[in-house]
């Protein structure tokens, strides 16, 4: 039968080319007309006559970038960036300032109106005084978030129109006084740097490392370091580090566009947001300095609102089908009410990322969902945080991050519960995830 079908199709095939040549022959067709059609069907189907793609902006910017960072014009980008850094510290510190001061006033301002309740006073006047207290908080923070959000834009902006002057003007070989300014501008940061170094006291860290091989017969060696600190440690900027910014973030700098990245596990809710816990801690730290590579952690966290949205949209409309088409029970229908509910919401487990160039000691952050069943002492190998573990060091294998922070306990946050053997015992789930 594939004989008889290969003979015949053939034979068609045959017949339309005969018909074809017969129509040229006859002159039923423009000849310039289909030497064009041909040439251009062979020029979008052939890789020797593609159209090179051009590359974007922030492709050309990540490869000028790249050769600087490599450069003896390092010290010059990481001065700059710690100039930028120190500006918008001094603006968020202005914030706080004036942000604790309405506080203070709004808190002496309530105090006086609970002496004179039931007096001369309601409840709804000191309903109407916090309403008042409340949007001029909003309000001031409104404004303070607005003036930070121009400032790193015109940063970001003054930033990438430098990087790109200097690596044009590094290529001139007669450009002395550029070659002055990178020779001048690192001592002065030494200077600055050994002030600061003075006033900070460094904490000490208790930590210890292992090298182990695993694998039957390929072996692979690994580099573990075991250290007790704060999981945003690896993320703050130290201004008044003994060792200097410069030095604390140039090994950050040279990995950026590598294949070497650095990751870190933060243990997030469900709800994609910088609003509470540990992601609005992340979320200030990620303030406090421009992102001169990738867009904000709050354009982010859109992006990913968005992605989840279609996702669930997708789920839903083929839950919708499977119901439809007959499985109509009590189950289907609970399941349709809490995709409803919880439309924004990810499942414990489930992660998404971020990408910073702008943090200490990392350059992609892994939020995992997680539910308070971490904090029991039951959970074993299948459980939907251990599961996310695995599949975010499945991405790290797979996207060149070599190196990744987790909390050994699943937990950011210690409590009565957490005794010695159950530390141990989840210590040893983690380490078996991990391997």
């Amino acid at each position: 039968l594939s004989q008889f079908i290969q003979e015949e199709s053939l034979r068609d095939y045959d017949r339309d080319a005969e018909a074809s040549l017969e129509a040229v022959k006859a002159g039923e067709v423009d000849l310039h007309q289909l030497a064009s059609t041909w040439a251009k069907a062979y020029a979008e189907t052939t890789l020797e006559h593609a159209r090179p793609e051009e590359p974007s902006w922030d492709e050309d910017f990540a490869d000028v970038y790249h050769g600087l960072i490599h450069s003896p014009a390092s010290e010059t980008l990481l001065n700059l960036e710690h100039n930028y850094f120190v500006s918008i510290s001094e603006l968020i510190g202005e914030r706080d300032v004036e942000l604790k001061k309405l506080r203070e006033r709004q808190g002496i301002e309530m105090e006086k109106v609970m002496q004179e309740l039931g007096k001369s006073l309601t409840d709804q006047d000191v309903n109407s005084l916090a309403a008042q207290h409340f949007e001029s908080q909003q309000d001031l923070e409104n404004k303070w978030s607005n003036e930070l959000k121009q400032s790193t834009a015109i940063q970001k902006q003054e930033y990438q129109e430098w990087v790109i002057k200097l690596h044009q003007d590094l290529k001139n070989p007669n450009n002395s006084s550029l070659s002055e300014e990178i020779k001048v501008q690192p001592s002065q940061f030494r200077e600055s740097v050994e002030a600061n170094g003075r006033i900070y006291e460094e904490q000490r860290k208790l930590e210890e490392s292992f090298t182990i091989h695993l694998g039957a017969q390929l072996k692979t060696m690994h580099n573990l370091r075991l250290l007790r600190a704060d999981m945003l440690d690896f993320c703050k900027h130290k201004r008044n580090h003994r060792s200097g910014v410069k030095l604390h973030r140039l090994q950050t700098a040279l990995s950026l566009y590598s294949t070497s990245l650095c990751g870190l596990v933060l243990l997030v809710d469900n709800r994609i947001n910088s609003y509470s816990g540990i992601k609005r801690d992340f979320a200030t730290v990620c303030q406090e300095c421009t992102d001169f590579h990738f867009p904000r952690i709050e354009e982010q966290l859109e992006v990913v609102q968005q992605v989840v949205l279609y996702a669930r949209t997708q789920r839903r409309s083929k839950l919708k089908e499977s119901h439809d088409s007959g499985n109509r029970n009590g189950g289907s229908d609970d399941k349709t009410k809490n995709s409803d509910r919880n439309y924004l919401n990810i499942l414990p487990g489930e992660f998404y990322i971020t990408r910073h160039s702008n943090l200490s000691e990392i350059h992609v952050a892994f939020h995992l969902c997680v539910d308070d069943n971490v904090k029991s002492g039951n959970i074993t190998a299948r459980d939907p945080a251990i599961m996310g573990l695995r599949n975010i060091l499945k991405v790290c294998c797979t996207h060149d991050i070599t190196t990744i922070s987790i909390p050994l306990l699943l937990v950011h946050d210690m409590s009565e519960e957490m005794t010695i053997p159950w530390c141990l015992r989840r210590a040893e789930l983690v380490f078996k995830c991990v391997k």
